[in-house]
């Protein structure tokens, strides 16, 4: 890809169109509310032993021996449950867009409101996508060991974005030891010590971890000139009755190791911290409720971390990542699949591809393996636009 940088993008943001269970929660459930309790507090009562004075209500004895106990520390054990309460969702079949585009089936309305007549997009939108293949595009300046593909189908006036798994990523997936496995539940269970079922309840941490379920926001907004319809997981809303509306209600919680090293602090704010914005930055999270994990996997210590205030974490760091490269690059990458997906036909797929400190390329196909957007998608939205241009 030719570097073809755009101004600095002036970005606006709406609130989320709308939000929808990715599975349907046939318990009537709400979305999981952000909900921290205080441990009870550790009562400890001492009785005299032989030879020792009984303690009066007026001393403290100050004798080391007679403190030579274990202290109770309350700790949040996040394995628990891992062998005999966990469901994992079976990541070898391939979801693609199938998700959001039931939910724009569903709102077609509240989407054709803008469009009018004489045009040929279907949507009002540029492009339908992931918000994790979004962020993917954010932190690609920086990206130093994982390389991605990218399928893109013009239909209808809009541009569809799915990701293709590449053989790298397939060989990690297939190779996971059981380390990494526990360490990929050890983030599930977090979520679990801190979220309710609703603002009456208290966080279950004894119940079962189903990754299969999920509430996600699906949200409508631009990107410099570029008009963004995306869907992404969202973890858990403020409990807080007043809480602002979505997003700014929203509330995304992370794990990450236990920051003992100026260098791992380092690390964390070139490389975490660039992930975590990146993730939040666009469908507007406001902030990361973050666990931080001994070698144990235990949670010992719980940081709050506000979006905005991110830049200014990181601004003493050394040649470290800039917000405003991030949003560049995503844009201009957006403007080069414009002028490079022009065929609109649902079956022809354009595959960008890119490796680290590589140029992005691009390839196309027609009625391939990469094809994507479903024959159901594809029959209701054309018969739809057809009624729309009738007299």
């Amino acid at each position: 890809m030719d570097q073809h940088r755009s101004h600095n993008p002036n970005s606006t943001y709406q609130n989320p169109q709308s939000a929808y269970r990715r599975h349907k929660d046939t318990s009537g459930r709400n979305p999981c509310e952000i909900k921290r309790s205080r441990p009870n507090p550790h009562q400890y009562q001492s009785g005299p032993t032989p030879g020792q004075n009984p303690r009066s209500s007026q001393d403290l004895s100050t004798r080391r021996e007679l403190y030579e106990r274990d202290f109770p520390v309350y700790k949040q054990p996040v394995e628990d449950g891992y062998k005999d309460r966990y469901i994992k969702k079976d990541v070898t079949k391939k979801e693609k867009l199938d998700h959001i585009l039931r939910w724009i089936l569903a709102n077609k309305s509240k989407l054709n409101s803008k469009v009018t007549a004489a045009s040929s997009c279907a949507l009002d939108s540029d492009f339908v996508t992931w918000r994790g293949h979004l962020t993917k595009l954010l932190t690609t300046p920086y990206e130093t060991r994982e390389g991605w593909l990218l399928a893109v189908t013009r239909f209808r006036g809009t541009l569809y974005i799915s990701e293709v798994e590449t053989e790298v990523a397939q060989r990690e997936r297939e190779n996971r030891t059981e380390r990494h496995e526990e360490a990929m539940y050890w983030g599930y269970k977090f979520e679990q010590y801190t979220c309710a079922d609703n603002v009456h309840s208290l966080p279950d941490p004894g119940g079962v971890v189903n990754t299969n379920e999920g509430f996600c926001t699906v949200v409508q907004t631009r990107l410099a000139d570029h008009r963004l319809l995306f869907s992404g997981e969202v973890d858990c809303r403020d409990k807080d009755p007043n809480a602002p509306a979505a997003p700014a209600c929203y509330v995304e919680l992370k794990t990450s190791a236990e920051i003992c090293t100026p260098k791992q602090r380092s690390n964390f704010h070139r490389f975490k911290l660039l992930k975590w914005w990146a993730q939040s930055f666009l469908p507007g999270v406001p902030r990361v409720v973050a666990g931080f994990k001994d070698e144990e996997g235990v949670v010992v210590t719980v940081d709050t971390f506000p979006i905005s205030k991110i830049s200014q974490l990181i601004k003493n760091e050394h040649n470290c990542w800039k917000p405003t490269v991030c949003m560049n690059f995503c844009c201009d990458f957006l403007s080069f699949v414009k002028q490079i997906a022009t065929e609109d036909n649902p079956s022809v797929v354009y595959l960008f591809s890119w490796e680290p400190r590589r140029d992005v390329t691009f390839s196309v196909h027609r009625d391939s393996q990469y094809s994507f957007l479903p024959h159901w998608y594809v029959e209701v939205m054309t018969s739809s636009q057809d009624k729309h241009h009738q007299p």
